[in-house]
């Protein structure tokens, strides 16, 4: 038998590592995606008055604080009891819209980008956005403009683009003036420019190329989840959970509900855990036979809802549906459905900033303590949000439970890892063009790996290898 090691896995938020075990043939017998930290958030959170959690979480992530900070100002709303006003809500989706555009455009270009642009068998050195900026200039002075865009935009809005404090209990602590709205909008019909350029330079120019890729590489069959409005439109910030089975049938549910539809299974190797439909029979990875098993994020999201209400957005889904079908279960496509929801958010930014109710002044309404439930969620760039609040008489946190979208995807991720190591590794034969598309099957689910570990029972497991000057290990020590 003879192990593999990839570590650590390179282009992703958060660190990981994959082992691959061959057997004695030189085939895959197995494989492990290995999360190697740990975030303690649902533990050192309990105690806290439950208004701080907004603002705490965001520590969670520097890349992806926009959406920890939108759903648990909505397990805020919840906890108190009071809906927002409709300007509050509209600022709150505005930031989560454009947050989406910045999020979007890193993962495509600087994280999952030069794998398509550059090659999976070019050399480490050129294969990241450094090679992008170096072989197509124009594009990566658009790529770093569009970001910082988006971070301008977030900054005039609330006052901060990363660790954000504005949504806030009862709505959104600061209205935006006329004058701010004027820049704004300047700034978001470029960004909708760019998006626009975006998916029809990547449909033309990089698709194309990797299509035999796309059919073969971290193919599985799993099920979906994802957030639509009472009428199946696609809906990032608010709404009903569409669970959809393999076949396309599907469960709604109130997130609030959510633990009659999802159970969370655990294994010793990862500080991940694994939810899944529980409704859907035990858990299992099994490639052939899998269980419970069920997707989040960008190709879940173009799965599971029946429209867009942005046009843009919409006719690239069409077309997405005529080429592919539905349900999708190309693994690789998520960067393509990625490319979509870029341009549905640079839509929705500009539509939100052409309402005129977006400049009122009443953004939020008074809240008081209470004993109380609340679970909030959005779907962020990397899957459907969960957070879960219980307070006491004084509005302190009692008890605290995170669902991330890169942990609903654990499951899937090593499911993805096995079946294109099984695909690629013949014979014990691999090189680094081979282990590298083996990591495009992790990249493609855009996993943030800092917000999806966390430990609920109080005590962490820790291995500690002792290495002697030759490198071989002399003694192991664990808790």
């Amino acid at each position: 038998m003879k192990t593999i090691t990839l570590a650590p896995v390179t282009r992703i938020e958060g660190h990981a590592k994959v082992t691959i075990n061959l057997d004695d043939s030189g085939n895959v017998a197995d494989t492990f995606v290995n999360v190697v930290e740990l975030r303690g958030f649902e533990k050192f959170c309990i105690g806290r008055p439950v208004e701080e959690l907004p603002r705490i979480v965001t520590s969670i992530c520097g890349v992806c604080p926009w959406s920890h900070h939108l759903a648990s100002a909505k397990a805020n709303d919840a906890v108190f009891g009071v809906t927002p006003p409709s300007a509050g809500r509209k600022l709150r989706e505005l930031c989560n819209a454009v947050a989406y555009t910045e999020e979007h455009i890193l993962h495509f270009f600087f994280l999952a980008g030069a794998d398509y642009v550059m090659g999976p068998d070019a050399d480490y050195s050129v294969r990241n956005v450094i090679g992008i900026a170096q072989a197509n200039p124009e594009i990566g002075r658009q790529v770093v403009r569009n970001r910082h865009l988006g971070a301008q935009m977030l900054n005039i809005v609330s006052g901060k683009s990363i660790h954000p404090v504005t949504a806030v209990p009862g709505g959104f602590s600061k209205p935006l003036t006329e004058a701010e709205r004027e820049r704004v909008l300047a700034m978001a019909n470029e960004v909708l420019e760019f998006a626009k350029f975006a998916i029809a330079f990547a449909k033309e120019n990089i698709f194309p190329k990797y299509l035999d890729a796309v059919k073969t590489v971290g193919v599985i069959n799993t099920g979906f989840l994802g957030t639509v409005t009472g009428d199946g439109t696609l809906d990032l910030y608010d709404g009903m959970a569409r669970l959809m089975k393999p076949d396309g049938s599907y469960d709604e549910f109130q997130y609030s509900e959510y633990t009659d539809y999802i159970g969370e299974h655990v294994e010793p190797w990862t500080y991940l855990k694994f939810p899944y439909a529980k409704q859907w029979g035990e858990f299992s990875m099994d490639l052939d036979n899998p269980s419970g098993i069920y997707r989040t994020n960008t190709l879940a999201r173009m799965n599971v809802c029946d429209r867009i209400s942005t046009p843009l957005a919409q006719k690239e889904l069409e077309e997405f549906r005529e080429k592919f079908g539905r349900p999708v279960q190309l693994t690789l496509l998520y960067n393509w459905a990625r490319l979509i929801e870029l341009l549905y958010n640079a839509e929705k930014a500009v539509e939100l900033l052409n309402d005129p109710e977006i400049t009122s002044t009443e953004t939020r309404v008074p809240v008081t303590p209470r004993a109380a439930r609340g679970v909030g969620c959005v779907e962020a760039p990397r899957g459907t949000l969960i957070h879960d609040y219980e307070t006491d008489d004084n509005g302190l946190v009692t008890d605290m439970n995170l669902i991330v979208g890169t942990t609903h995807n654990n499951g899937p991720i090593n499911m993805s890892v096995k079946q294109a190591a099984q695909a690629l590794i013949k014979d014990g034969a691999y090189d680094q063009g081979i282990l590298n598309t083996i990591e495009m099957a992790i990249r493609a689910y855009d996993p943030c790996l800092s917000c999806a570990t966390h430990d609920l029972s109080g005590r962490l497991p820790v291995k500690v290898q002792i290495r002697n000057a030759q490198g071989e290990v002399i003694d192991t020590l664990t808790t």
